[in-house]
């Protein structure tokens, strides 16, 4: 996910996602921990989406 797409969401839908993506990087973890995964990058990606989620939730929040 593109900061361009992030900032294009609202902030309510921006939580939602959020909480799939935690959700989604908590399974990415598990799986990985019982048996490696076929492209382990996708954690690296999963955990900067996140952070992107996170920083933008916070601009808006200083922003107000």
């Amino acid at each position: 996910m593109k900061i361009k797409e992030v900032r294009e969401l609202e902030t309510k839908d921006l939580l939602e996602k959020l909480e799939n993506t935690v959700e989604k990087l908590h399974q990415l973890k598990l799986t990985h921990s019982i048996a490696p995964l076929e492209n382990p990058s996708q954690i690296k990606a999963t955990r900067r989406d996140i952070a992107r989620m996170k920083t933008e939730l916070r601009q808006r929040e200083l922003n107000k």
